[in-house]
């Protein structure tokens, strides 16, 4: 999936956008670890996907009103990657401890630059396009999230049946904003089965992005009511310092901590296509094939295969002779063959080395 990189009109200059970039990407290894995540790789482009996330923030806010969110380790490679971005615009996380507290700080931290600011929350490993499309379903978002001031997910209307997503059950109509439709949400589904995934799709549920829009003041409010662990240690991020909030949260994630408890939750529909890039699978979708169903980045050779899914990196050529439905991942330490039905397990890989 190819993806535009401008837009014409920054849809709110009052808007802020944070940029989930933490995390190691466990399932794109050998390729993904944790000095050099997934955000670090070119997996939707010829760029980092931490650079088309970029890409996609400048759209929706200025460079001032932009913050990456990411662990110290990965400040330095980031703003390598980055040059652009001024120090300002890092913020930088002691501990990692979940989205819940990682957005919580974010939201006081907007609060105290500009109460009413409107945060969008965006993640690094995410494809979509159009951008224009993005932006008017986002500025949609914020209309919606400043006017009835709740919580907003943006929701994708599946394609296939993913048993991998989060699910959105819609409810009842919100008035009109913008050029996307919104919706209050009934409830939130965990990840499914196949069977229900497929009845959900039947039933008109969206897919859960992860991007979100809301009033920083809102989330606060919605914390201190249904998070209280956390609400009551943000006054630390102001007396004693980031790392004093970061030392003594919980961890948790925003999902189960707020947007499955909270009754001022919506959700807006997009009107762009999207992907969550959290597996090697995801290449077979993001990435045009060959004739033969195959996805190769990097120096490889197929011959009589199909349906493969090769990454080479290393110091020599990657070449798959009459093979069928493999991942094929070559670093310059280590070099990976597995099925791709069983690429799902790659965590549990990860742990049989650790052990060993």
């Amino acid at each position: 999936m190819s993806e535009s990189k401008r837009s014409s009109a920054i849809p709110d200059p009052r808007t802020w956008v944070t940029v989930l970039a933490g995390g190691i990407g466990s399932r794109f290894w050998p390729a993904s670890t944790p000095r050099r995540p997934k955000q670090l790789l070119p997996l939707g482009s010829e760029e980092p996907l931490i650079a088309d996330t970029l890409h996609r923030a400048r759209a929706l806010a200025s460079d001032e009103r932009i913050r990456i969110l990411a662990g110290e380790h990965l400040a330095e490679p980031f703003r390598t990657v980055l040059p652009d971005l001024g120090p300002k615009s890092f913020w930088i996380e002691p501990q990692a401890r979940g989205t819940a507290p990682v957005l919580a700080w974010a939201a006081w931290k907007l609060a105290q630059i500009d109460p009413d600011s409107v945060m969008i929350s965006l993640h690094a490993d995410h494809l979509l396009e159009p951008i224009d499309a993005f932006v008017d379903t986002v500025a949609s978002a914020v209309e919606v999230a400043r006017r009835d001031e709740l919580l907003l997910s943006i929701g994708v209307a599946p394609d296939r049946i993913e048993t991998g997503y989060g699910h959105i059950e819609v409810g009842d109509r919100l008035d009109p904003a913008g050029s996307a439709e919104s919706f209050r949400v009934q409830a939130f589904h965990e990840k499914p089965d196949a069977d229900t995934a497929r009845r959900y799709v039947d039933e008109g549920y969206l897919w859960n992005t992860g991007i979100f829009i809301w009033k920083s003041s809102v989330l606060l409010d919605e914390l201190a009511r249904h998070a209280p662990e956390i609400a009551a240690l943000l006054p630390l991020i102001g007396e004693a310092g980031d790392e004093a909030f970061f030392e003594r949260v919980p961890v948790s994630v925003i999902d189960r901590a707020v947007m499955e408890r909270s009754d001022r939750v919506g959700v807006v529909k997009a009107t762009f296509t999207w992907d969550d890039v959290g597996s090697w699978e995801a290449l077979a979708r993001t990435r045009a094939p060959d004739p033969a169903g195959n996805v190769a980045l990097g120096d490889a050779g197929l011959v009589d295969s199909t349906g493969c899914i090769v990454y080479q990196e290393g110091p020599g050529r990657v070449v798959v002779l009459g093979a069928d439905d493999l991942v094929v991942v070559q670093t310059a330490d280590t070099t990976m063959v597995l099925p791709r039905a069983r690429a799902h397990e790659l965590k549990d890989l990860l742990a049989h080395l650790e052990r060993d």
